[in-house]
């Protein structure tokens, strides 16, 4: 009871905090909110339990590695933030042009992947959760998404954006009090659980390379520069980056210890049945926190394929015709394959995207980090090869 009362509070004060003028109305602050809510949006849901269940007590390593690789990435990404302003060359516009259509069709895959999530979470408390159910949902949101792109209906949508992150966040808190308090109880029970791995390096890394995805969104930052000049969106990257993995590090960390691997942590909703043995109330805030995020996420990533498709064809194109493309290929991939494997596709796409970013970061730079930027984009085709998904690991 107590627990409960603590977590209510201290997401309660998350959710009012967000809102207090002298928090809200800092733009480095309001910069920071796009790929903070993104990352976390990305896989906080899914992760914890697919590393569980995996790594066993080498989770937090796994975490701590994904996070680095990402901030790598994010590293790569400044670099080209930075060089925005001088005249670029041919080769280099060639490779941004290339990153850009990579990055479109990452999009396509990420709003399949959030809302194959949102259509799962949506009916995972009520008397229809299954797997027809969950995709007919899914459906329905691509179609909804498809038509509001269509008649630009988005606005409404993303104005929603600053509620969605600071709703999500505050149940984050909860949660996070949650796992503490539960983790201290079974401290004093002596029932702390030290799983051993159940897959070996090989398909561990390449189980890490599908997982890219659940810590994208950084990249986010790069495209706010009709809003924000390139040290704030740097510097919005960096704190993003830096607070996501300290939440993601926290999550990790307390859940690798409460919790037996089984078969069952490798469902979409395993999150729901976890923090039920934690608090009784934990289960409809994730619901929410899973609803909110996954439709702001689907909407900014459905917006920014259709943006880029229009840049790319330099406005002889409409965003049109990417809504069109994003939901035929979201319905395909919903009733084709499952979430685990879209979280690899989705994965390995950005990992593309990252790769050409960071050969372009390497042309921007000279000496020891020229090489570095090279390794770099060599990582990010391993990982656009190799990748796996959860179940095949």
């Amino acid at each position: 009871m107590l627990l409960d009362i603590a977590i209510l509070l201290l997401a309660a004060a998350v959710f009012g905090g967000m809102f207090l003028p002298s928090l809200r109305n800092r733009p480095r602050w309001r910069a920071m909110i796009t790929p903070l809510a993104s990352i976390i949006g990305s896989g906080f849901l899914v992760l914890g339990p697919i590393l569980q269940s995996r790594f066993g007590v080498l989770a937090p390593l796994a975490m701590a590695v994904l996070c680095l690789v990402a901030w790598a990435f994010g590293a790569a990404i400044r670099v080209t933030i930075a060089a925005e302003s001088e005249q670029a060359t041919t080769t280099v516009a060639r490779f941004q042009s290339l990153s850009q259509a990579i990055l479109a069709f990452a999009y396509v895959i990420s709003v399949a992947y959030y809302l194959n999530l949102f259509g799962a979470f949506a009916v995972a408390l009520t008397p229809w959760n299954s797997e027809l159910a969950a995709n007919l949902t899914t459906t329905a949101m691509l179609a909804l998404i498809g038509v509001a792109g269509f008649r630009g209906g988005f606005r409404a949508l993303e104005r929603m954006e600053y509620g969605s992150v600071s709703l999500k966040l505050a149940i984050i808190g909860g949660l996070l009090v949650g796992l503490a308090g539960y983790f201290v109880t079974r401290v004093h029970a002596g029932a702390l659980i030290f799983s051993p791995p159940t897959i070996g390096a090989w398909d561990a890394l390449r189980l890490g390379f599908g997982l890219i995805v659940t810590v994208q969104g950084f990249e986010t930052a790069r495209y706010l520069g009709k809003s924000y000049d390139a040290p704030t969106r740097i510097a919005a990257m960096k704190w993003a980056q830096m607070l996501s993995s300290a939440i993601y590090m926290a999550y990790i960390g307390l859940l690798a210890f409460l919790f037996a691997p089984t078969s069952e942590m490798l469902s979409e909703t395993a999150i729901i049945d976890m923090m039920r043995v934690v608090s009784p109330i934990l289960p409809a805030m994730l619901v929410a926190a899973a609803l909110a995020a996954q439709l702001s996420a689907a909407v900014a990533d459905t917006s920014g394929a259709g943006g880029l498709t229009a840049e790319l064809s330099r406005g002889k194109l409409p965003p049109q015709p990417a809504y069109l493309a994003l939901v035929a290929a979201g319905i395909v991939l919903t009733w084709s394959t499952d979430l685990f494997a879209i979280i690899s596709y989705a994965s390995r796409a950005f990992a593309a995207y990252y790769a050409v970013q960071s050969l372009l970061a390497a042309l921007h730079s000279h000496g020891p980090r020229r090489m570095g930027f090279a390794a770099l984009a060599l990582l990010g085709v391993a990982i656009t090869v190799l990748g796996t998904p959860a179940e095949g690991g």
